[in-house]
C-alpha cells in the first residue's frame, strides 16, 4: 500500500475501472442486459439466457437486428435517466475516483457516469474512444479511455462475440496505447470479477509484454478484490499483479473503504 500511495501522489498510476463501479449506481449486470436482448427478440428471458454464453447471445442479437444501434440507444437512454444523477451525487466511490486525480483512466464500462462525475466535480477531462480523439489530449486533463466503446459511436462497442475476439488480438490502436501507458506507469484495477476471462487475458498480455524486455524495472500493478483469495493472489503475483484485499471480507463496503484509504480519509 505504501508504494501504491506514493505512486498515486506522484501521478504515475493508471486506473482501470470495471462494471462493479457502475453497478454501484444501480446499472444492470450482464445477465440483465442479455435478458433484455432476449425479450427484444421475442424470447422468454430465462430461456434465451440458457441458449449460449453472453457474447454469443449478443452476437445472435446483432445478426438478427443487423447492428447494435437500436440496443445502444436503449442502453444509453435507460442507464442515464434522471434518478442516476442523484445516485451519482451521492456516490462516494465516484467522488473519490475524481478526487484521486489519476492522469489516465481506462474503463471497460459503456455508460457515461465517469465522465459525468468529472463534470459534476468540475475536473477537466478528455474522452478517448478512437485514435482520432488523441489529438484532444492536453496536459492537466485526465484521459478517460473508453476501452470497450462509447454510446456516441455504437460501432465501437465491444459487446458481441466477434468484437470480443477482435479485442483479444490486443492489436487495436487503444491496445497499443494501453501497452505504451503501462510500460511507464503502475496500473490499478477496480470493479472487476476475478473470473472475468477478458481481464485475465489482459493480465497475461501485459505480463508477456514485460517478458520481452528482461532486466528493466517493471512498474508494479495492482488489483483490488473485496474478498481475499490466496489461490488467485498467487496466480496474479506470477503475472506481476499484486492483489489487495481488505483484512475482513465486507464486499458491500470494501471498495469505498479502499478508495477512502488511498485518498487519506481513513
Amino acid at each position: 500500500m505504501d508504494e501504491l500511495l506514493r505512486s498515486i501522489r506522484e501521478r504515475t498510476v493508471i486506473l482501470v475501472v470495471g462494471a462493479g463501479v457502475s453497478m454501484n449506481l444501480g446499472l444492470p449486470s450482464w445477465e440483465e442486459l442479455i435478458c433484455r436482448m432476449g425479450t427484444d427478440l421475442g424470447y422468454d428471458p430465462q430461456e434465451f439466457i440458457r441458449l449460449g454464453h453472453y457474447q454469443a447471445l449478443a452476437e445472435y442479437y446483432r445478426i438478427r437486428k443487423g447492428d447494435l444501434t437500436e440496443l445502444s440507444r436503449w442502453m444509453d437512454s435507460t442507464w442515464h435517466r434522471p434518478p442516476g444523477e442523484k445516485r451519482l451525487a451521492e456516490s462516494r466511490i465516484h467522488e473519490l475516483i475524481v478526487k484521486l486525480d489519476f492522469p489516465i483512466l481506462y474503463t471497460t464500462n459503456y455508460d457515461r457516469w465517469l465522465e459525468k462525475a468529472f463534470e459534476l466535480y468540475e475536473r477537466p477531462f478528455v474522452k478517448v474512444v478512437t485514435v482520432n480523439d488523441l489529438v484532444n489530449v492536453r496536459d492537466g486533463m485526465t484521459q478517460i479511455i473508453k476501452y470497450h466503446g462509447d454510446f456516441d459511436d455504437p460501432d465501437t462497442l465491444i459487446l458481441n462475440e466477434v468484437s470480443f475476439f477482435e479485442r483479444l488480438e490486443f492489436e487495436s490502436p487503444l491496445d497499443i496505447k494501453l501497452r505504451s501507458d503501462s510500460l511507464a506507469r503502475s496500473v490499478l484495477f477496480i470493479g472487476y470479477s476475478l473470473s472475468d476471462i477478458n481481464l485475465r487475458l489482459l493480465f497475461y498480455r501485459l505480463s508477456r509484454l514485460w517478458e520481452r524486455f528482461p532486466g528493466g524495472e517493471r512498474p508494479r500493478s495492482y488489483l483490488f478484490s473485496p474478498v481475499h483469495n490466496p489461490v488467485q493472489e498467487a496466480v496474479l503475483a506470477h503475472w506481476g499483479i499484486t492483489m489487495i484485499s481488505p483484512e475482513r471480507d465486507d464486499p458491500g463496503n470494501a471498495l469505498l473503504g479502499f478508495l477512502s484509504t488511498l485518498a487519506g480519509e481513513r
